[in-house]
């Protein structure tokens, strides 16, 4: 997640308002549990047989216990390709100023559009070319976030809000 966090850098996360039925949101910041085996390429549909890369359309179905840290870069029902590092969300370029230059790896372009199922976001680091992220292992259920990531604070010198 840099430059918006430095490893080793502490958040709160309000689980309440998640517990309580409030769905994220594009732009948040939020912690949940990856699919088992996020620390690898899971997705078999990165080439959609004409040479185009896509992000990965299917979830995978097996929650892992870790935790990570993630921006909601699209929700269900919305259409998301990665341009240049960038989310297109819905046809139209994201507004991504805390998003790191993605640096033109492999990671940085994915220009056929996939559909986010209802239920499920879609998840991606601001560091754009060295994040394992819904690229590579489709998209999140909702019911795998933990919370929003609200606020740092360790260490004291960064605290602030997110």
């Amino acid at each position: 997640m840099e430059p918006t966090l430095d490893i080793g850098q502490r958040v709160l996360v309000n689980r309440l308002s998640h517990r309580l039925g409030s769905t994220p949101q594009v732009g948040d910041v939020v912690v949940f549990h990856p699919p088992r085996g996020a620390d690898e390429e899971l997705c078999g549909d990165r080439n959609s047989g004409n040479g185009t890369r896509r992000p990965c359309s299917r979830a995978v179905p097996h929650e892992d216990s870790q935790t990570f840290i993630k921006r909601v870069v699209a929700v269900g029902g919305e259409t998301i390709a990665i341009v240049d590092g960038h989310a297109v969300r819905n046809g139209r370029r994201a507004s991504e100023p805390f998003a790191e230059r993605c640096g033109g790896g492999s990671a940085c372009g994915f220009p056929k559009a996939i559909r986010v199922p209802r239920g499920y976001v879609f998840l991606m680091g601001d560091n754009r070319g060295e994040s394992d992220d819904s690229r590579y292992w489709g998209p999140v259920p909702v019911s795998w976030v933990i919370g929003r990531a609200f606020a740092t604070y360790w260490p004291p010198k960064r605290i602030g809000r997110l």
